[in-house]
């Protein structure tokens, strides 16, 4: 590992002005440590914003939006009698994501800058374009079975690993950030940027900015009668998602009167398409809606190398997830969702 400066802000406005270039913000750990040891991530200086108080509330707004501190656990945030309540797609997101000691330490802010777990990107030895630009992509003509089969481009075909990010792009998230010159609000479906000539820069931070908050409308509470996630992977105890997708339905009469869908690890960011929520309104919730909502979804999806496997897979993630999110939402989530243990044990 590289050695480096180590800073503990004390305040979130020192942190900002601690900031140089070559800084990187140090919140949970679980994802930059990782790329430190491997030398992935060389940052000059780390600056500790682990202890930030203002950072770690979830505070219901008069309005009825939920905010979500940046430094709030995901453990604690699953179990957060808002969030069971109102937006019970977040919990299992949650949930569904790392192990339970991981989730003690992961942030809300956190979650949404994980970097690729492409291994090439993590490889120091191999070309990669996010990590070392006009290198080249490795992942191009290696092992890339995982990978984008959409908004992928010749220079980068990662995918975005987050759980939190898919769920709560399906609920209309905002994105508070503090940096050098200004505080702003960012539509978490404008947050990410997809690769194509420029992956090394993978969302809309401008340098020395800090995530503070993830903000989820009242609106969006409107659904918490039938929302799931659903994560598809190797093994349920704890894996990336090979495809993951987030549902939410308001019904009345029948018929469905409002909709929202996203897909993770399909793209360098959750996938929506409003198209795809708009065909299913005014439908009876079944499998014909469901299959012609995940086509218009999936109307661009191609391989990226040999993945072409990830398309009907995705296919059959969209079907499932709206057809359980028709059916409701579960009284009580499972500690492990997806798991065949999932009902007996519970969180």
């Amino acid at each position: 590992m590289k050695t480096f400066d180590y800073t503990r802000a004390t305040t979130l406005a020192g942190a900002i002005a601690a900031w140089r270039p070559g800084s990187a913000y140090l919140a949970g750990g679980t994802n930059l440590l990782d790329l430190m040891k491997t030398g992935a991530a060389e940052p000059a200086q780390i600056i500790d914003i682990g202890q930030l108080r203002e950072l770690q509330r979830i505070e219901a707004m008069p309005d009825g939006a939920l905010r979500i501190g940046a430094l709030v656990k995901n453990s604690d945030l699953a179990r957060d009698p808002d969030i069971l309540a109102s937006f019970p797609l977040v919990a299992e997101a949650l949930l569904s994501g790392a192990s339970g000691q991981i989730r003690n330490a992961a942030t809300a802010g956190g979650n949404l800058l994980q970097r690729t777990r492409c291994a090439y990107f993590q490889d120091p030895l191999s070309p990669c374009n996010r990590r070392d630009p006009g290198t080249g992509c490795s992942a191009k003509e290696g092992e890339n079975e995982n990978l984008a089969i959409l908004g992928w481009s010749d220079s980068c075909i990662t995918t975005n690993p987050s759980d939190f990010a898919v769920a709560v792009a399906a609920l209309d998230a905002s994105i508070e950030v503090e940096g050098p010159n200004a505080s702003r609000s960012i539509p978490l479906d404008g947050f990410y940027l997809l690769p194509g000539n420029t992956p090394e820069r993978e969302t809309m931070l401008e340098p020395g900015e800090i995530i503070t908050a993830i903000t989820l409308p009242a609106v969006s509470a409107s659904f918490s009668r039938n929302a799931r996630y659903l994560k598809i992977r190797e093994r349920t105890s704890f894996a990336f998602a090979l495809v993951s997708a987030a549902a939410a339905l308001t019904l009345e009469g029948g018929l469905i009167t409002g909709a929202r869908v996203a897909l993770g690890s399909v793209a360098a960011m959750p996938w929506r398409r409003a198209e795809a929520e708009a065909a299913l309104i005014r439908q009876l919730p079944g499998e014909d809606a469901f299959a012609r909502a995940a086509g218009i979804l999936l109307k661009d999806a191609m391989p990226s190398g040999d993945n072409a496997y990830k398309i009907e897979l995705a296919r059959r993630t969209i079907i499932r997830v709206l057809t359980m999110a028709a059916a409701g939402s579960p009284e009580r989530l499972p500690a492990l969702p997806a798991s065949p243990f999932g009902e007996l044990i519970h969180a």
